[in-house]
């Protein structure tokens, strides 16, 4: 790694990941890493930077019962001393939490975020290192839309309304916490043709502000 080289992981679900919205929901396959929100982001910023992709799809601040595999808390401690040094964690995940069958309203999904902030916040030292902790940069996703989908649908019940209140949660939370904030719902709407993943055009939007965003939070 080149002195001075700032590192940033980026850690989330699907919209992350860089799942291709597609007319029958599933399956898809994933963009390009230079048409990925994380790659636009690593070409915006330049060769000082560099990002570290901690994407999977499905998964979920709270967890869920369908898959061990997307319990954020569970994976976090272990891929944030995995990829030690870090100078910051962009945190983007709740969507999934929104899902009907989890029964999760706002406030729980932010106490569930709450802990992966905790998770960052004090991951000093890694395994057998003394690494400094990252900041956090947590982001709350834009509300979902309508979902085309039937199954979609389905899941998805509700999560408009939920998602609507995450930016006051996670602001709120971010304060508390000492952290950043940024409402990813600023800057785009969840465009994709199923309604709940980004289009390209989002990806790229998001990309650019986020850049905007580090290079307040490094000067």
């Amino acid at each position: 790694m080149p002195a001075g080289t700032t590192r940033i992981m980026c850690f989330g679900d699907s919209l992350t990941w860089g799942w291709v919205p597609v007319a029958g929901a599933a399956p898809s396959y994933r963009y390009t890493p230079e048409q990925r929100w994380t790659g636009v982001l690593a070409n915006e910023l330049g060769g000082d930077f560099e990002i570290v992709e901690e994407g999977l799809s499905a998964r979920a601040a709270g967890g869920d019962p369908t898959d061990p595999r997307l319990d954020a808390a569970r994976y976090l401690p272990a891929a944030l001393a995995s990829h030690f040094p870090l100078d910051l964690v962009i945190l983007m995940l709740g969507t999934n939490d929104t899902k009907d069958y989890l029964h999760r309203g706002p406030r729980d999904i932010g106490v569930a975020v709450s802990v992966l902030a905790g998770q960052v916040l004090a991951s000093a030292g890694g395994v057998g290192t003394t690494y400094p902790a990252p900041q956090l940069l947590l982001v709350s996703p834009p509300p979902v839309a309508d979902p085309a989908d039937p199954w979609f649908t389905e899941i998805f019940a509700g999560a408009h309304e939920k998602s609507l209140e995450l930016p006051r949660i996670y602001r709120a939370l971010a304060a508390f916490t000492g952290s950043h904030f940024f409402d990813a719902g600023s800057v785009i709407s969840t465009d994709g043709v199923d309604g709940v993943h980004f289009t390209a055009d989002n990806n790229r939007d998001l990309g650019v502000a986020l850049a905007t965003e580090v290079r307040k939070i490094f000067g």
